[in-house]
């Protein structure tokens, strides 16, 4: 008996495979060289005129024209939310009931009384006073000016990828529009690879705010109904709120920064109140894995030790942006492979 010729693949499936390698080098290459920042943010503005141009075909537009005016109208908002919020920074850092600089005097307030509840032991590893700290945090700047040099060369380079990424979203968004009839496979293949994308994007961003919403929620309940039930009202309670929405739609991260805040700022009353906010935001730090794990799961049909696994392996290889990436990542990955009938 002959045994059946064995076929080559079929010219499609050599392309797409060769556009899944060529998506794959660049995710990866996106990771490698500090491109995250402008690939998150185009996957942003690109995903918001979708969702947003719809809605100006209730006004009678047409879908292309809808998509121009939604990019238009998004850019707008995004400048003036921009111009906003640097006025906001400039007013958060200057010496208002709820600015930064109230923040810092609660806490260099929470460490001088500290040092006068706590074990000897302790207290001789702190500060003994606000002075003290402030001698102690302008002696570490001057040591580490150079390193300080560096993360402000790295945030502006950032906030460049930003806006470039963005206004590369942005062109992309409405690239079909112009482009003429009649590309050819690999660039389709490779447009078909940037939509998946686009998709998983959208389900695990959408998901993240949720998640970030629900971390507020919680930490506004302890903050609002539970320390007051007990006779305990933290100061700078609303700025301290906004910090964990804005710092939680940073994944992990985001949570050990609004709980380092609000466990030095308890320390201004009591260093039992500072223990027990330490403890309830542990508890909403160590819950929030399995909760993004969770709800990013459901969004892309994943378990959630898979989404655990990806968050694991993507920070030893690539660190915090590893981290923010993991999510997105797997779930184009889940989408390519579900694609290709392997899973």
């Amino acid at each position: 008996m002959v045994p059946a010729a064995v076929h080559p693949a079929p010219r499609d499936r050599r392309i797409e495979i060769s556009a899944q390698i060529l998506a794959g080098l660049a995710l990866l290459g996106t990771l490698w060289f500090g491109l995250l920042a402008a690939l998150l943010a185009g996957l942003l503005i690109h995903e918001l005129v979708h969702a947003v141009a719809p809605a100006f075909r209730r006004f009678g537009f047409l879908p292309n024209i809808g998509r121009i005016i939604a990019l238009g109208l998004l850019t707008a908002v995004l400048s003036l939310a921009v111009i906003f919020g640097v006025i906001e920074l400039i007013s958060v850092l200057t010496d208002r009931p709820e600015g930064l600089v109230a923040v810092m005097r609660k806490m260099a307030e929470a460490v001088e009384r500290a040092s006068q509840q706590l074990p000897p032991w302790i207290v001789a590893y702190i500060p003994n006073s606000g002075q003290d700290l402030d001698t102690m945090l302008a002696q570490s700047l001057r040591d580490h000016a150079r390193d300080l040099l560096r993360i402000t060369t790295d945030v502006g380079r950032v906030l460049v990828h930003i806006i470039i990424g963005l206004v590369i979203g942005g062109m992309i968004a409405i690239a079909d529009l112009t482009e003429k009839p009649g590309r050819g496979p690999l660039v389709r293949a490779l447009a078909e690879r940037a939509r998946l994308l686009a998709l998983s994007f959208r389900r695990v961003v959408f998901a993240q705010v949720r998640i970030s919403a629900l971390n507020t929620a919680l930490t506004a309940i302890y903050l609002v109904v539970i320390l007051p039930l007990f006779g305990i009202h933290l100061p700078l309670t609303k700025t301290m709120i906004v910090v964990t929405f804005v710092c939680g739609l940073l994944p992990v991260i985001g949570n050990l920064i609004s709980n380092t805040v609000i466990t030095i700022i308890s320390l201004s009353l009591s260093v039992y109140v500072a223990a027990g906010s330490l403890a309830f935001l542990i508890l909403i730090h160590k819950l929030e894995y399995f909760i993004n794990a969770k709800i990013v799961g459901t969004q892309i049909h994943a378990r959630a030790w898979e989404i655990l696994i990806a968050m694991l392996l993507m920070e030893a290889a690539f660190g915090v942006p590893g981290v923010i990436a993991a999510p997105v990542f797997y779930a184009y990955l889940k989408v390519e492979l579900g694609r290709s009938k392997l899973i």
